[in-house]
């Protein structure tokens, strides 16, 4: 349509500097509204409302990646999107998730990761896939946070989620977690999508969407909880989610008090909150689900069954694929094929 307005402006105006004028405007709209509509946080909005229509039957499904490889599998399967998994990136550094990995690994991190995601949808010839990253408590005072949403913009990440525990935070999932008070979680939320919003200002494309976390309902309840995510709401956020609901009432009650799109968290075989099918989460007014750990556990078992075998003296072929399969997982087709078309003889 672009393209057709710009010629048919062309051939109405005569050959002066109107036209001229005319025809850089129509040209800037069309670079803005290309850019626009390729950018990470353009797209996952996109995908945030088409998985809002009452017609679809699920919720966008985020397998969750950590590093290059993982980035490179979930886009290999065809996943529109993903989450970096603030759990996965502290265990491949031999942590757990503890805040013990800094912000400049995560954004190290984020940035294996969008080459990783990038790489596949151009061997794939996909749409890329967008990446919600996981900003934890944002490493300090609000100022961090506005910084560690500009930070992972420049990573090219669709979406970072911000949470209200104390620092050092940790699994939502696991004991010892304490939050810090209602006023200085909006203040986080306000500041980062302040940050989200400064950012668009300053360079004419979307900044990271805003994904609002509160761990608030194990430390103080269902009702603190709503109330937090509200004002969470109404500082601009444009995602919400809600940590470890332990029954399937909370989970309904979340999601018929609270407006938005909202993620539901399925950590299978301990998690806390109830496993439901993606179909279910949807019916009950879930627009993401995300699976945290299934990658980093899946490949832990195999592991694990592999070295077991190795320290036997046992074959392991049945736990691994071809070497020719490896080598295309990793980039080496594609290598090969871009090493081909720029070779000087």
């Amino acid at each position: 349509l672009i393209f057709f307005f710009r010629g048919f402006i062309m051939s109405i105006c005569s050959k002066t500097h109107l036209c001229y004028i005319v025809f850089l405007g129509v040209s800037a709209l069309a670079l803005q509204t290309s850019t626009t509509s390729l950018c990470p946080p353009a797209r996952l909005r996109e995908l945030l409302d088409q998985y809002a229509d009452p017609s679809v039957e699920m919720p966008l499904l985020l397998p969750c990646c950590y590093d290059g490889l993982t980035a490179r599998l979930v886009t290999r399967a065809g996943f529109e999107a993903t989450f970096m998994t603030g759990f996965g990136v502290s265990a491949v550094r031999g942590h757990p998730d503890t805040q013990l990995v800094s912000s400049s690994e995560m954004m190290n991190s984020a940035l294996q990761i969008a080459e990783g995601l990038q790489s596949a949808s151009l061997e794939m010839q996909n749409v890329p896939t967008v990446c919600i990253a996981d900003g934890d408590t944002g490493y300090g005072n609000a100022v961090n946070v506005k910084r560690t949403i500009w930070n992972y913009a420049r990573a090219g990440m669709a979406g970072t989620m911000i949470e209200d525990q104390v620092q050092p935070k940790r699994c939502g999932h696991v004991a010892g977690k304490s939050v810090v008070s209602q006023a200085e979680a909006v203040s986080r939320i306000q500041a980062a999508c302040e940050a989200r919003d400064e950012y668009e200002q300053a360079y004419g494309v979307p900044g990271p969407l805003i994904l609002a976390r509160t761990d608030s309902l194990k430390t103080d309840g269902m009702e603190e909880a709503l109330r937090r995510l509200q004002k969470f709401r109404e500082a601009g956020c444009d995602m919400t989610f809600l940590e470890a609901p332990q029954s399937l009432e909370d989970m309904q009650t979340y999601c018929s008090e609270i407006s938005g799109p909202k993620l539901a968290n399925m950590i299978f075989q301990g998690g806390l909150t109830p496993i439901l099918s993606p179909q279910e989460l949807k019916r009950i007014g879930y627009t993401m689900a995300a699976y945290p750990i299934t990658l980093l556990s899946a490949s832990i078992k195999a592991m694990e069954e592999s070295l077991v075998r190795l320290k036997q003296g046992h074959s392991t072929d049945d736990l691994t694929v071809s070497f020719a399969d490896t080598k295309d997982v990793v980039g080496f087709t594609q290598y090969s094929g871009q090493e081909s078309r720029y070779r000087v003889e």
